[in-house]
């Protein structure tokens, strides 16, 4: 009798258990897993090329996890037509707002000039510059060397101090192979003050680029150089110095003054000396 009474039990036990595992189970099954959600971003829809202008056929819509969203990316395909590209993009690369030029700036040299900078073009001797080992995004020292109204003697002065290079001629962007650019005119991105300095110093005398380390942001002292401290030899101004007279000779005297007589004659007849 008990064990029939065990066995009822148990299996009234194993007949619940699997009643709320399959109630279990069914619940798991029919909960919908959710989707994850996509935003829709601009994205080159081939190669392109450093300062070509987007078009309808460059680019493409391409679906981004909402999740991670990218910072800077662009979700309307007429906000990037017409911009230029600043950079080369892959296909299927996400286009972001910092990548291309800002809108209706146009294209060329304008719109690499971020605001409130001015682009300056100075012409260097290639003999005695860098200007054929420059590339756009050198950084370069400004030297003028001029003849100044105090002294004929040439000086050399600081102009610039690391100058960032826009375009070495008409290259505005690096050759890939990392070919310099056989030119003397080079354009600088400069502020309106160290535009102005730049222009006055090239009406005064010859320019040199000199080139410099990009990680390099050292400053040097910007007062000029003249020939005298080049040679370490200062000017004689000095006064030309009076020659003493020569030395009588060794045992003879100084000849003597003569004395002058007077003679004073009066009216009574007499003479007086």
């Amino acid at each position: 009798m008990n064990s029939k009474r065990i066995v009822v039990a148990l299996s009234l036990a194993l007949a619940v258990s699997a009643a709320c595992t399959w109630m279990v189970a069914r619940r798991l099954t029919a909960a919908p897993v959710p989707k994850p959600r996509n935003m829709m971003y601009v994205a080159a829809s081939r190669a392109v090329q450093a300062g070509e202008v987007l078009q309808g056929d460059s680019t493409d819509m391409v679906a981004w996890p909402e999740s991670v969203p990218i910072e800077g990316a662009i979700a309307q395909a007429s906000a990037v037509d017409g911009r230029e590209a600043l950079f080369p993009l892959a296909k299927g690369q996400p286009i972001l707002d910092s990548d291309l030029s800002a809108a209706g700036a146009g294209v060329g040299l304008a719109n690499k000039i971020p605001n409130g900078m001015r682009a300056v073009a100075l012409r260097s001797d290639e003999v005695v510059g860098v200007a054929g080992f420059l590339l756009p995004g050198s950084h370069l020292d400004v030297l003028v060397t001029y003849h100044s109204g105090a002294s004929s003697d040439a000086e050399t002065a600081i102009v610039l101090q690391d100058a960032v290079v826009l375009a070495a001629g008409h290259q505005v962007e690096p050759d890939p192979r990392g070919k310099t650019a056989d030119a003397t005119v080079v354009t600088l991105l400069l502020t309106p003050e160290q535009a102005v300095r730049a222009v006055l110093a090239s009406t005064q005398g010859a320019i040199h680029f000199v080139l410099r380390n990009g990680g390099d942001s050292s400053r040097s002292p910007e007062s000029p150089l003249d020939l005298s401290q080049l040679t370490g030899h200062a000017p004689n101004h000095a006064a030309p110095v009076e020659q003493a007279p020569a030395p009588h000779p060794a045992g003879l005297a100084a000849a003597a003054p003569k004395s002058h007589e007077i003679e004073t004659v009066l009216g009574g007849g007499g003479v007086g000396q």
